[in-house]
């Protein structure tokens, strides 16, 4: 019951990256890199802001609005710049490292004892865990609220409609340019936004706590999809909550194996690689079942038998020799001989007939 309740907390603050991954992973068509460092951003100012005493929710407004800033730099170097966008964001991901150092001052910095979101729900009562999971719920259920409708208004359409096709959105009027810095920023808005209530739960901020972290949002997308299909977009991303749930699942099952615990990105990166082949996998199993569907069945070996035709076409000749020698021409053809073959040897033999009669009378 600990491991599930653990695993609910932490899929609840982990899925609000998820979605942020997902804006740009799926909505945009690109996998940007600059995850790993606005997500260690939106914790190391979160925590910086909530030792200087500004309040949870402002510290966390400010851990969005930030994480945009990032997402930001990385559109702008891939629309104005023309620098590929995997590329784009490995740039501001170096860059960020040294910016994350400036706000943490050192490497870690502890927030254990500031007044932080599960300070404000202290009153509750809430057992371990569950404060987190309240928090994390809360947040998806608004992030979730508030995609669903901007995604049904024209400036969402026309965001899916750069990620789907860039040069028909310009075609039909639709700044592309614009769309992608807005969805790189909401992205990696929600990103650090994560961060942050990851630093708030952990109690501490590092600098290298975004390690990886592209790796567990790509994998709670592909397990949700998965798991559920043809649904609608809100869903879908409440169906990011569901994956990582699961991919939390998996990694503890694996530390109840009593892996080294210096083995455990390799064993996060075979989860991920098992769970984005599980597609393809799908598919080249319908294709074997529709392959075995269609293959042609083995003939029941019924054997062909000539026609009537032929025989009364072999029958012609009435001297018993040419029947014999007709015969011996069909079966030499095989079964089925055609009515031209039989009436060649046919003639063939009435000839050798008549030579014979004339040299009796001579």
């Amino acid at each position: 019951m600990d491991i599930l309740l653990s695993a609910l907390s932490q899929g609840a603050i982990w899925t609000i990256m998820g979605i942020g991954v997902y804006i740009t992973f799926r909505v945009l068509n690109e996998a940007d890199l600059t995850t790993e460092s606005s997500f260690t951003l939106g914790a190391a100012t979160g925590a910086q802001f909530l030792l200087l005493g500004m309040h949870p929710l402002l510290a966390g407004l400010v851990a969005l609005l930030v994480g945009a800033a990032a997402g930001a730099v990385t559109a702008l170097l891939i629309t104005r710049v023309r620098i590929n966008s995997l590329l784009a964001g490995i740039i501001t991901m170096t860059g960020l490292y040294s910016v994350n150092l400036v706000f943490l001052g050192r490497a870690n910095i502890s927030i254990s004892s500031q007044f932080t979101l599960k300070s404000m729900i202290a009153g509750l009562g809430l057992p371990r865990n569950v404060d987190t999971l309240v928090i994390g719920v809360v947040v998806i259920a608004v992030a979730v609220a508030v995609l669903g409708v901007f995604f049904r208004t024209d400036m969402g359409q026309a965001l899916i409609a750069t990620g789907d096709n860039p040069v028909m959105a310009n075609a039909l009027g639709i700044p592309s340019a614009e769309m992608t810095m807005l969805g790189y920023m909401m992205g990696n808005g929600l990103i650090a936004l994560s961060g942050y209530l990851v630093a708030t739960d952990n109690g501490y901020a590092d600098i290298s706590m975004g390690v990886g972290s592209i790796v567990i949002g790509l994998a709670a997308i592909i397990i949700g999809e998965v798991l559920v299909k043809n649904v609608s977009l809100p869903v879908r991303l409440l169906t990011i909550f569901l994956g990582s749930v699961v991919y939390r699942l998996l990694l503890a099952l694996v530390l109840m194996l009593h892996v080294n615990t210096d083995h455990f990105k390799l064993f996060s990166a075979v989860i991920l690689g098992l769970c984005l082949s599980i597609p393809a996998l799908q598919q080249w199993f319908s294709r074997t079942q529709m392959r075995r569907s269609v293959r042609p069945q083995p003939s029941g070996g019924a054997e062909k038998t000539s026609s009537p035709a032929d025989v009364q076409a072999v029958s012609a000749p009435a001297n018993g020799s040419a029947s014999a020698s007709v015969s011996a021409a069909v079966n030499a053809s095989g079964v089925g001989t055609s009515v031209t073959s039989a009436s060649t040897a046919g003639a063939e033999v009435s000839g050798v007939t008549e030579e014979t009669r004339t040299k009796e009378e001579q």
